[in-house]
Order: C-alpha cells, then structure tokens, then sequence
C-alpha cells in the first residue's frame, strides 16, 4: 500500500512540473499573439494598395506577360507550405500538412509534376520522415517571420518560375498557409501566386473602382518592377497570418492541457487520499486484532 502511495505522489509531483510549464507557454503565447496580429494588421493597408495597382496594370493593359498569362499547359507546379517550427501548439501544423497533402494529390491527379518548399521544422520533419524529397527548407522564426525571409523565398520561387519546364522550372506556384480570422478560429488555405490572381481580399466602397494609371516608360517594365514586390508581400502577409495562427493555436492548446493536467492532479490526489484511507484503516485492523489476540 505504502508503495502504491508513493506512485500517485510521484504522478501529482511530474503533473505539477508539466501545468507550470504548460501555463508558462500559454502566458507567453497570450503576450505575443498581441503584436502578431498588430502586424496581421499593420501589413494590410501595403498589401491592399499593392493589390490595387497590380489589378489596375493587369486590367487596364492587354501586354502578354508571363507572370499573368495562364499557360496553355501546366506541367510542374511548386508548393509553398508555411508550418510551424516548434511543436505543442494542438493541430496547427497537422492541419496545414493535411491541406498541403490534399493540394499535391490534386495536382498530381492533373498530370503535373509537384516541387515542394518547406517553411518550419514541422514541416522539414514530415517529409524527412516519410523520406520524401524537397526543394528548399526555411527555418527559425515561424512564430515571429522576417521580411528578409519573404524576400529569399520570393526570389527563390521567381528564379524557378523564370526557368525552363525542360531546365527544372514550375509554370505554376501554390502557397499552403493558415490563414487567421480570430483567436477562435484559424483556417488551411491555398492561394495559387502565379500565374497572377488578383484578389482584393477585403473590398470597400472606397476600393471597388480601380484609379487610372499612366504607365512610364512602358507596361512591360512596370509589371517586372512590381510584380515581384507583390509576391514579396503576399508571401510576407501569408507568413503573418501563419504566425499569429500559430500563437493563437499554442495558446489555447496550452491553455487546455494546463486544465487537463489540473483534473489528473485531482484524480491523482483523490487516488492517494484514498489509498492512504486504506492504510490506515489496515493498520487499525492489524492493531485490533492484535490486542484481542493479547487479551484472550
């Protein structure tokens, strides 16, 4: 009995460790997932007036340019996935991986070969696992993305859509992130970047009408110059919202195996109280008994 009492103390002991650290992750999540969304926040207002200016080039001109002419034949196409470097953050980088997986099954079936990018340990070790090949990995920083990462992986998947399909280029560029829409709610999304998609994401009285723009010296140097610095900042908001999608995640998981790991330190204390109850109540017995056999 005593052996058994000492188990469950030991059990309440390790649980104990792991709420404190548990509750420590869970308040620093909940002091940074304030700033990440400052920056969800502040991208925007750049992200909208790029989109804009790119709707208006590619509407209002009819030059064929190969960043937003659809090809007639797709035959490669690169995959972006934005996962997360550390794990304990629930189902966040599972969910990513499960809509990247349904993306390259997808495209596959279309007959197209599929080049992968990896962003975050997680996601480095799903395929390195599974021992499956990959083009490039970025890694550090998920839960905190720097500009200068968005520009490496902007220049990188540009390089590859400006080479040859025969060469071992993509006609075609995905990115698998995590989009985020409140502390509650963060979704798997796929955005196609090239061939070009515009897309307003959030459109206003003030932004449905495109503004008239003259093009200097020509459209064709216009859209090489900032075609590239808009996959720059949807790559750079893409990593934003991943980011605060992952704090968000880290901390409600968190917060739930803190309570978990309060009901077991219950359950445990329970357990031991009880134990203790039946030793107790053992040793009077033997005591009892004794002093009737003493007494007889």
């Amino acid at each position: 009995m005593g052996a058994q009492i000492r188990v469950y103390r030991q059990k309440i002991a390790s649980t104990t460790s792991m709420r404190k650290i548990f509750k420590a992750m869970e308040l620093i999540a909940t002091s940074r997932i304030g700033k990440a969304r400052a920056r969800v926040a502040a991208s925007q207002p750049y992200a909208r007036a790029i989109t804009r200016a790119v709707s208006a080039v590619a509407s209002q001109s009819q030059v064929d340019h190969p960043l937003t002419t659809e090809p007639t034949q797709v035959r490669r196409a690169a995959v972006v996935i934005l996962t997360a470097d550390r794990g304990l953050a629930g189902s966040y980088s599972a969910g990513v991986l499960k809509q990247a997986e349904g993306l390259i099954e997808l495209l596959h079936g279309e007959g197209k070969d599929v080049k992968t990018y990896l962003v975050g340990r997680k996601a480095q070790a799903y395929f390195e696992f599974r021992t499956r090949p990959y083009e490039r990995v970025w890694t550090g920083g998920t839960d905190a993305p720097e500009f200068s990462t968005a520009q490496e992986i902007s220049k990188v998947l540009l390089e590859d859509f400006a080479t040859d399909f025969e060469e071992g280029g993509v006609e075609e560029i995905h990115v698998v992130y995590t989009r985020f829409k409140s502390m509650v709610t963060q979704e798997p999304t796929v955005v196609r970047l090239l061939p070009l998609e515009v897309v307003e994401e959030e459109a206003t009285p003030e932004t449905e009408l495109l503004p008239l723009y003259d093009f200097e010296p020509e459209t064709e140097k216009v859209l090489d110059a900032l075609l590239p610095r808009y996959i720059e900042s949807r790559i750079f908001a893409a990593m934003l919202q991943a980011a605060a999608s992952e704090l968000a995640a880290r901390q409600r998981a968190m917060k739930s195996a803190g309570d978990n790991a309060s009901e077991l330190i219950k359950k445990y204390t329970r357990l031991r109280n009880t134990a203790r109850q039946a030793e107790i109540t053992q040793e009077l017995t033997e005591i009892v008994a004794g002093a009737d056999a003493l007494a007889s």
